[in-house]
């Protein structure tokens, strides 16, 4: 147990914050999301890490080194470095392949820490189940709180599987529940999230937190004149038909087929509608969709709608946000979304959503005020509430005013904000246990003590 004299405590009575490790095992903040194992979490990492720092919190993010030519370290802003950690073969290893090299992963981070004076780190956060099983240990050996984000579930994906996507393995759920029940805070990013923690994984109530992920209103902000028409050219887009567009990691969980087959039945319901229409697919091949990496561009062909798709790899900055607005629609039709940052960061530019009515998804588009919630993933549904909208700019328009007024309730100035009050509750309830068991321990006066 650390030395409790090696913590000054504040004039307010609570414990300082000055410094946290955050783990992420699988992916670096440093990739470009929408391929590989990339996607939301580098989003979330890199920009709350940004926010912490500002606010006098450095970070330090550590993740396993992919290539030989890494720099042991990297400032990604100041006050947030990224540490590459060494542990197994730097390619061709896929995350299924990771728990083998926790043990590897987890002795790069203690011999960090252990460089560095006594106390350190303040808190430990980890991102992905991974992630929690060093944050477990970083936890025990440092002697501070952890606090964990999920971002996804395996008892929640496996119940909503796609056709041909696998089941997550029982080495993964029961990493889950150790790392539930080791956590001293668990950061849910929906209402939704925190009720399946506590009731697949039997979390404690009071260990959950709720804080929404958020986006970059700054960099995602809606058209001005005639930037609709200019983002059109940017990309090559017809500029008077009509433009849907999937963003994301291809793979059956986030369901780009869905769409495209949506495409396709659209031709039979409204092909007036159809014969305008181009589908933009944004990402790379990801989890089980690396199995047949051209397996959507196929699908396509098959449903006779090569000409009216346009496959473009992961769009970075504002690269990205001009996609959004050459959009008429997004179309988020996943299977399973812990919250879904696609969702949000089309809305900020001022596009309605389409999404499927499921996790996160549910609070982050507004049914009928900023976009359309679908049930299920039947291409007919899909085709109707595409065909529909597509069909009446009028009410599309409704919809992305009401799609901007939602996103500026999201921030990630708000999420940072939320994760520290987490942060501060766990180190304050971590320091003061840590003090009544070391006040438990001293012998009384009088009887060769203090």
């Amino acid at each position: 147990m650390p030395d409790l004299g090696l913590r000054q405590w504040s004039a307010n009575g609570r414990p300082p914050l000055r410094r946290i490790a955050t783990l992420s095992v699988h992916t670096s903040p440093l990739e470009q999301p929408g391929t590989g194992d990339a996607g939301g979490m580098n989003v979330y990492i890199v920009e709350v890490a940004r926010r912490l720092a500002a606010s006098g919190v450095e970070v330090e993010v550590f993740t396993r080194a992919t290539a030989s030519d890494l720099p042991p370290s990297f400032e990604l802003a100041p006050g947030v470095h990224v540490r590459h950690v060494t542990s197994g073969p730097f390619e061709g290893l896929a995350k299924e392949d990771l728990p083998a090299q926790l043990c590897a992963f987890t002795t790069g981070v203690l011999r960090t820490e252990a460089g560095r004076a006594p106390g350190w780190y303040d808190l430990v956060h980890s991102h992905y189940w991974l992630s929690g099983q060093v944050g477990w240990l970083a936890k025990d050996r440092w002697g501070v709180p952890l606090v964990h984000t999920a971002h996804t579930l395996a008892k929640v994906k496996n119940a909503q599987l796609a056709d041909g996507d696998k089941p997550e393995p029982l080495a993964r759920v029961v990493g889950e529940e150790q790392v539930v029940a080791e956590a001293d805070r668990l950061v849910a990013n929906t209402p939704i999230e925190a009720r399946q923690l506590v009731n697949l994984y039997r979390a404690e109530p009071e260990q959950v937190a709720v804080v929404e992920p958020g986006v970059d209103l700054r960099r995602f902000t809606p058209a001005g004149p005639g930037g609709v028409t200019a983002a059109r050219r940017r990309f090559g887009l017809p500029l008077g038909g009509y433009v849907v567009a999937f963003v994301g990691r291809i793979q059956p969980l986030k369901a780009p087929d869905v769409l495209l087959r949506a495409a396709a039945a659209l031709r039979e319901r409204d092909p007036a509608v159809a014969e305008r229409l181009t589908v933009v697919v944004v990402g790379g091949p990801s989890g089980s969709g690396l199995e047949r990496p051209t397996a959507l561009i196929e699908l396509a062909a098959s449903l006779g709608i090569a000409g009216a798709v346009r496959f473009l790899p992961p769009q970075a900055g504002d690269v990205l946000a001009d996609l959004y607005r050459a959009a008429d629609l997004v179309a988020v039709p996943s299977y399973n979304e812990s919250f879904g940052l696609v969702a949000l960061e089309a809305q900020a530019c001022g596009t309605p959503v389409v999404a499927a009515a499921v996790g996160g998804l549910v609070a982050a588009v507004r049914d009928d005020v900023s976009g359309v919630l679908v049930d299920g993933h039947a291409p007919l549904d899909w085709a109707q509430v595409l065909g529909g909208l597509l069909g009446a700019p009028g009410r599309r328009a409704e919809l992305g005013r009401g799609a901007v007024e939602h996103a500026q309730q999201f921030s990630w100035d708000r999420t940072a904000t939320g994760l520290l009050t987490v942060y501060r509750e766990a180190v304050a309830a971590h320091w003061h246990r840590m003090s009544a068991e070391l006040a438990g321990r001293r012998p009384a006066l009088g009887a060769g003590g203090w």
